[in-house]
This record gives C-alpha cells, sequence and structure tokens, in this order.
C-alpha cells in the first residue's frame, strides 16, 4: 500500500503493508534509528514521533502507529529536530545546559515530547512527559530543561504544513462510504486510533487484513453540545475531549489526565476505546454512570442502545456484522457524579480499579443511583444490587456502610498481577465511602 507524507521536512512516499507500523519502517527502510523500540506497545515513549495535520501538532508513538494512518500528514523524528544548517532545537540545547540527556534510549523521545510541547505553548511538563520512562536517572534536570526552553523561539524548520491526503480504498472520507466499504468487508479490521489494535500486531503478531483505517472519516469527529446532551462523535480523540470534560464532569477530567499518555490520548478515541469493550478500560464505567446512550450504525440501519447493555460477556459485545460506533451521547450536567481511579502509578497505568457514582438525593434520601465499575467483572459492569440498596436512604456513612454487603454480591472480582480479587474489593468500598465524603464537602486526594 501506498503512502505518501512528509518527512523531516521532506515529501517521502512508502510503499508496504498496511499493517507496517511507522517504527519499523523508519528504523529498517530508512535508517532513521534515532526513534527506538522499548516497550513495543505506546508505554515507555522511546518511539515518540511529531505528526501535524489540519488538528496541529501531536505527538505519537510510532510502534503502534501504521503507516497508512499517516497519508498526507507531516512526521519528524528526532533526526528532523535541529535546523537544516544543524542548528539545535532549544529543547536540544537546554537538556545539554541542564545535563538531562540520558543514555540513548530514552533521551531520543524525551527531546521530541519536549519539542511539541514547546511548539504547542504547553508549560505542563510532567503532563507533556507522563509518556515517557526514565530508565536511568531522575527528571529532575529534564523538566528544569523544558521550562528553560519555554521563553524560547519555536524554529521556523519545525512549522510543518501537511500535504493533501490522496483517496485511499481501505480508509474512506465518510461514515457513509465506511457503511458501504464495512458492509462489503465485514470480516475486515476497522482501525481508529491503534493504540490497541497495534498491540494486536506487535504483541500477538495477528494478521488483521483487510483493514478499513477510519481516520479520515470526518463526519465521525464533533462535538455537539445542545438540548442538554452532549453528543460525541467516535473518532474524537481522548486529549481534544479533555476540555470538554473538564467544564462538564471535573472529575472525569481529572481521571483521563491518568487515562494514559498524551502520546496514547493523542491516537485513542472515545469510540474505540468502547467498542475494544476491555472490562479495565476507563471510559465506560463513568459514561454507564452518566446514563450513556451508544450509536450504532451497520449499513443504513441506525440503533441507539443504553451503554451498559453493549457489554455482554467478555470478549463479547452487542455488535451485529458489520456494524460500528458512530457517536456516544450522554447528559451535559450530572453534578452529583464522581470518578476515581485506582492503579498502581499515579500516570500512565491500567486501572486495578475505576469506580464512577452518580448518585441523587431528594428530600433526603437516595431517588435513583447509577454505580459501575471497571477491574470487578469481566466486563464494564453496573454495580445493580448495591443500587438498590441505597434507594431510599439518606446519602451517609452509615447508609452507605450497611450497603456495602449488596456491592459485595454484585461482583467476583479475579486476581491477576494488577491486583488481588481481596484488594479489588476493597478499593470497591473505599470508593463507595469516599463518595460519601465528598458529597459532604470533605475533599480527599486518591494519589495512586
Amino acid at each position: 500500500m501506498e503512502v505518501r507524507f512528509s518527512l523531516n521536512g521532506e515529501e517521502v512516499t512508502a510503499d508496504a503493508a498496511p499493517d507496517t507500523t511507522l517504527l519499523d519502517w523508519l528504523r529498517l527502510e530508512r535508517r532513521l534509528t534515532g526513534t527506538k523500540e522499548g516497550c513495543n506497545e505506546g508505554d515507555c515513549g522511546a518511539c515518540t514521533v511529531m505528526v501535524t495535520d489540519e488538528g496541529g501538532a501531536r505527538p505519537l508513538n510510532a510502534c503502534i502507529l501504521f503507516l497508512p494512518q499517516l497519508e498526507g500528514k507531516a512526521v519528524r523524528t528526532v533526526e528532523g529536530l535541529a535546523g537544516p544548517d544543524g542548528s539545535l532545537h532549544p529543547v536540544q540545547e537546554t537538556m545539554v545546559e541542564k545535563h538531562g540527556s540520558q543514555c540513548g534510549f530514552c533521551t531520543p523521545g524525551f527531546v521530541v515530547s519536549m519539542a511539541v510541547g514547546h511548539l504547542n505553548g504547553r508549560t505542563d511538563h510532567d503532563d507533556v512527559l507522563a509518556g515517557n520512562l526514565c530508565r536511568c536517572t531522575g527528571y529532575a534536570p529534564i523538566i528544569r530543561a523544558a521550562k528553560a526552553a519555554e521563553g524560547a523561539a519555536v524554529p521556523a524548520w519545525m512549522q510543518d504544513a501537511p500535504l493533501e491526503p490522496r483517496p485511499s480504498d481501505a480508509a474512506p472520507e465518510s461514515a457513509d462510504a465506511l457503511a458501504a466499504l464495512y458492509a462489503a468487508h465485514p470480516e475486515a479490521t476497522l482501525v481508529a486510533g491503534a493504540t490497541d489494535v497495534g498491540l494486536w500486531v506487535t504483541k500477538d503478531l495477528r494478521d488483521i487484513a483487510p483493514i478499513i483505517f477510519l481516520n479520515r472519516c470526518a463526519d465521525l469527529k464533533g462535538v455537539d453540545v445542545s438540548g442538554g446532551r452532549i453528543r460525541v462523535g467516535a473518532m474524537e480523540t481522548m486529549e481534544t475531549l479533555l476540555p470538554l470534560f473538564a467544564k462538564h464532569f471535573p472529575s472525569y477530567a481529572a481521571m483521563l489526565r491518568r487515562f494514559a499518555s498524551v502520546q496514547i490520548r493523542s491516537a485513542a478515541t472515545i469510540g474505540g476505546s468502547l467498542a475494544n469493550a476491555s472490562p479495565i478500560g476507563d471510559n465506560a464505567p463513568p459514561l454507564i454512570a452518566l446514563g450513556a446512550t451508544l450509536h450504532l450504525r451497520a449499513g443504513d440501519d441506525r440503533r441507539e442502545i443504553p451503554l451498559e447493555e453493549f457489554f455482554l460477556d467478555y470478549g463479547k459485545q452487542d455488535r451485529r456484522e458489520a456494524e460500528f460506533v458512530e457517536a456516544v451521547s450522554f447528559p451535559a450536567e450530572a453534578p452529583a457524579f464522581r470518578v476515581w481511579k485506582i492503579s498502581k502509578r499515579f500516570d500512565s497505568d491500567i486501572s486495578a480499579v475505576l469506580g464512577a457514582f452518580n448518585i441523587e438525593v431528594t428530600d433526603g434520601a437516595v431517588s435513583s443511583a447509577r454505580v459501575a465499575f471497571g477491574g470487578m467483572a469481566g466486563i464494564p459492569k453496573r454495580a445493580s444490587g448495591f443500587e438498590q440498596a441505597l434507594l431510599g436512604q439518606p446519602l451517609t456513612e452509615e447508609a452507605m456502610t450497611a450497603a456495602l454487603p449488596a456491592l459485595d454480591a454484585d461482583f467476583s472480582p479475579l486476581t491477576d498481577m494488577r491486583a488481588t480479587a481481596a484488594y479489588r474489593s476493597e478499593a470497591a468500598r473505599g470508593l463507595a465511602l469516599r463518595y460519601v465524603a465528598e458529597m459532604a464537602g470533605r475533599k480527599e486526594e486518591v494519589r495512586a
């Protein structure tokens, strides 16, 4: 499959299998070996590159980025950060001055992430670098280097302009075209951001052909806030949705800050995160607690279902042949909504338990309750018995404690490398009690 894009300021054409990753192509075909292979799953940041399109510049993990996703875009690797005359990028200079440079494995990814942050005027350096894992020393000199570069002008050579993308049989440009193509090839693998599917290739070594790439379906993007509801297109990335959730649901935004790194959030889509139906996915429980509706399409047929009904069993969803997610919608306001994530690391880690609560009180008693958890079952799931136990009761610590046995009965969590079953149950109970404390005005911070 032929793909045309800009690479370090030069137009290039790559002809490779559609499941070829940018990382492999850079290292094997172009001998640009500054971009490293570390975890090969988008976790360590050693393979970070800058990708620019009509939406601006963003850092992405080259190890799980397929070449056809780059049609018409501009890519910069660590080799392209210095100017044509050899002048160093400001973050390269400050990394030297502040002694931030480490081994040659981690440093290139750090510098690319810093350069993208510098280009975009970001000064939240801890967030910018959360997806770059240091293997040698501390982050302090790297953060000092990022701060020192804040006032420097963006070099002219970093202002990449994307190319005009060319039509492709594997990359439909509208939901209508996608529906027709998918109906003709229902066995195809749909690729949105590839943050999950990429691992099917790099870790499971799966053959995912034929592939349909969704990133050019413009009408699967967009956000509509009207009539008291929010409708989000399936192809909106989690990074672009952060401001929306910060405005409407601050605790959701705080969770998304820990959802993954900037590199992952800049690629991962809300539709993809729901369609993959992971039992430890961080989007499904809060959306279930909000009472979200999933909008599905197959051919010309559309249907809407409550999000919680989409998840049937581990690895099994209520998705018909050639059906795909078009959008998800949910109420625009939910003052009693809260969500919290429990994981071993604060940044960029898979949840052990994620709890989402939306409990309304009328005349001193619970009048409605929607509570959902991730990591407690084979699917994201409502705590239905627990909800029933709360109805009609005051929202107090005593009433919540009395309802906790019903929460225990709702779930039979597993023990795995992230947490034991006992820990998950205890954490879920703790989150329920934290919810009561927060609703009573007592703020507490959970750091892991």
